[in-house]
């Protein structure tokens, strides 16, 4: 049993995390971050919640670039072969759920 406040959650450097949960190979992680990803598509599905902040969500469709902003309470969900990559607006936590080792 643990309690973890979200919105106070901090990491030395950017995209640093907390694991919360790894259930049969299915990780939920906290992130904060306040510093871009990088062009990524995951192995597996990937649920990206973000918990505090504003992140500007780049993905690609067709080989097209799209943008959704996301803000608190928002999620995306990137299916396989989601090339997408995160843009935080100053400080963000997020809470991502994926397959364990997933990119």
């Amino acid at each position: 049993m643990e309690v973890i406040k979200g919105r106070e959650f901090t990491a030395s450097r950017a995209w640093g995390s907390k694991l919360i949960a790894n259930m049969q190979g299915i990780t939920t992680k906290l992130h904060w971050t306040n510093q871009p990803y990088k062009w990524h598509i995951n192995a597996g599905e990937e649920v990206f919640v973000v918990i505090d902040g504003i992140v500007h969500m780049h993905y690609r469709e067709n080989s097209i670039e799209k943008v959704a902003v996301l803000e608190a309470g928002d999620i995306f969900f990137a299916s396989v072969g989601t090339e997408h990559v995160a843009r935080p607006q100053g400080e963000v936590r997020v809470l991502v759920v994926e397959s364990e080792g997933s990119v």
